[in-house]
């Protein structure tokens, strides 16, 4: 026979593992809330004025190697050029994508959701030579995050584009070529 003292415990047990199961649901909920503000915040940068502006001025740049860039545009520290500030707003944006994604702060199938892979990838072939001798003459670290990126997109982008399209799908829109 089962003793009240027996079944206390079985309630009292039974509540304790509710209330952790609740605890981990909502830290995940927490999680993917703070995630979400992040690339909203990302996203309001990217849709800006300023950086469209600086988005086509450097895919607009013809240069060769890192010395035609200095030829053309003096010295990458100098703050007065418009090309440099230019290139640091955009590769900065991409960068910092980048390193989030390469941290687990934000996740690589709502950055290709929300952004493609055409624009990273197309602005980092674009500047890669400026890139590599940025990392040659200033900061060998130069750009890893963006690099990282770019190659997580080439690396995932069917997996990521048929994950998009199920999702368009479930809201009854074609799929994406």
């Amino acid at each position: 026979m089962v003793d009240i003292q027996t079944v206390s415990i079985a309630i009292a047990s039974a509540g304790v593992f509710a209330a952790a199961v609740y605890y981990v649901l909502q830290i995940k909920h927490q999680t993917r809330i703070r995630k979400t503000e992040l690339l909203m915040r990302l996203y309001s940068t990217s849709a800006s004025n300023e950086y469209m502006d600086a988005f086509w001025k450097v895919m607009n740049l013809q240069v060769k190697d890192y010395q035609d860039y200095v030829k053309q545009y003096g010295p990458l520290l100098r703050t007065d050029n418009p090309m440099n500030r230019a290139l640091f707003t955009v590769v900065s944006y991409y960068e910092l994508v980048g390193v989030l994604l390469l941290r687990k702060l934000i996740d690589l199938t709502t950055v290709y959701d929300v952004w493609g892979s055409t624009n990273p990838i197309m602005l980092f072939e674009k500047i890669k030579p400026v890139a590599m001798g940025i990392r040659r003459e200033i900061e060998p670290a130069a750009l890893l995050g963006f690099e990282y990126l770019c190659v997580e997109l080439k690396r995932k982008e069917p997996q990521l584009k048929k994950t998009l399209n199920e999702a368009l799908r479930k809201i009854q829109v074609p799929d994406l070529a």
